[in-house]
């Protein structure tokens, strides 16, 4: 009981945070996504098992550059042009292997690689969807918030179809908890959520609403999976500590952070 209401009273203040936040303006939306992007990549660190100090500083180095450097174009402080200044960002793994002392490349690749995907990428995006000029009318904070609640919808869906009607193992190698019917439940629920949300919402058409909702449901699912898959090859149930009865930064952001390039995506191209 104790743990449920620390885990309650802790996802109201996150959820407080990331709405006041994304309400208030983009610049301060882009200072804690700076914060979740720096938390992040250290976890990162300690799930790659980088023992280095100096490894952890350059993946901190890395991450943080690349994430200002396509927020500040986001946020139209800079041209796009200066997005060409990431192509010089994706030798660094290679020199770092190159000159470090172990010469092994592949938890380097890995640690770096996953922190510009898992992390950087839909970071940036995400300030991406307050422009008007790429988004119409979908644009804004509702835009990002509808993205936020639909992994928050589709996760107590999920949590209490599972409870009442689960019974197959959606994948037990990497998540024991997660079944197929709690999964399927998620993703219905979270649709008709998305509708009757859609029908009283006149800057989102239907067809974006259950488009969003489907790729969002199921690319968060598979973040979800992609991150147990790691604390679980690392030996640890928690990626961190920061947020109390949830985890860390990754435990708590994994489905949206995956989901969203290609909710990105969608959008861009409807």
């Amino acid at each position: 009981m104790k743990e449920l209401l620390i885990r309650s009273a802790s996802g109201l203040v996150l959820a407080g945070v990331l709405l006041g936040c994304i309400f208030a303006s983009p610049w301060a939306y882009a200072a804690l996504l700076l914060f979740i992007v720096a938390v992040g990549t250290y976890e990162m660190s300690r799930l790659m098992k980088m023992d280095s100090a100096v490894g952890i500083c350059i993946g901190e180095a890395f991450s943080l550059s690349a994430f200002v450097l396509a927020a500040l174009v986001a946020l139209q402080v800079i041209g796009q042009r200066w997005l060409l200044l990431e192509l010089p960002l994706l030798m660094v793994p290679f020199l770092y292997a190159l000159f470090s002392v172990k010469h092994d490349a592949k938890p380097i690749f890995t640690y770096l690689f996953a922190s510009l995907t898992f992390l950087c990428l839909p970071s940036s995006l995400m300030l991406f969807m307050y422009r008007g000029d790429l988004f119409g009318s979908f644009a804004g904070p509702g835009l990002l918030v509808l993205v936020f609640c639909l992994m928050w919808a589709n996760d107590v869906f999920a949590y209490l179809t599972g409870k009442l009607l689960g019974k197959h193992k959606l994948f037990p190698r990497i998540s024991p908890g997660k079944t197929i019917e709690g999964s399927i439940g998620g993703l219905v629920f979270t649709m008709i959520a998305v509708t009757v949300f859609a029908h009283y919402a006149d800057w989102l058409p239907h067809s974006a609403a259950i488009g969003m909702a489907f790729i969002a449901v199921v690319f968060g699912t598979l973040g979800d999976l992609c991150e147990s898959m790691l604390k679980r090859q690392a030996g640890v149930k928690d990626s961190g500590k920061l947020i109390p009865g949830h985890g860390g930064i990754l435990d708590r952001f994994d489905s949206v952070m995956f989901s969203v390039p290609f909710v990105f995506v969608f959008l861009l191209l409807l």
